[in-house]
């Protein structure tokens, strides 16, 4: 079996000139957790997910972890957690998105996909048909693939 076979072919994703607004605007929207990014030919450029938000506001944004926890704000640390995420939400996301993509060929053999997932501890992998972004495969879809005829 391969990449084509098994790839969601409905890709959710960004462009390099969004802004992490629309990063998660997508996130929320569809219930996922990663993005590819591409340019205007649908070339994968990078691929940003919630970890990349979250270590991004573990090194920036210290009092907007405060408040997602639910700790109590004091107003004029309120208006200063306002003015962070603005920042936040206005920033391009390639400023946050890794630019080493990890990707695979349509053609790629699913036993070397479930290896890649693995040993890379990824979530998704987007698939690539002559540069350009065709699908996406997740752990979920090498799981359910690979041993729906045992059940």
């Amino acid at each position: 079996m391969k990449a084509f076979e098994i790839m969601i072919k409905q890709v959710y994703k960004v462009k390099e000139s969004d802004t992490v607004r629309s990063v998660i605007e997508k996130f929320i929207e569809y219930n996922i957790s990663g993005l590819p990014v591409v340019n205007e030919r649908n070339e994968i450029v990078a691929y940003v997910s919630d970890g990349d938000i979250m270590r991004y506001i573990g090194k920036h944004e210290e009092r907007i972890i405060d408040v997602f926890y639910n700790i109590y704000v004091f107003k004029e640390e309120e208006e200063e957690f306002v003015e962070k995420s603005k920042r936040l939400l206005d920033l391009n996301v390639l400023k946050i998105a890794k630019r080493k993509v990890i990707t695979v060929s349509w053609e790629e053999k699913i036993e070397t996909i479930a290896a890649i997932l693995g040993k890379r501890q990824i979530k998704k992998l987007p698939v690539q048909r002559n540069g350009v972004l065709v699908g996406i495969i997740s752990r979920g879809d090498v799981i359910r693939h690979c041993f729906k005829a045992f059940l």
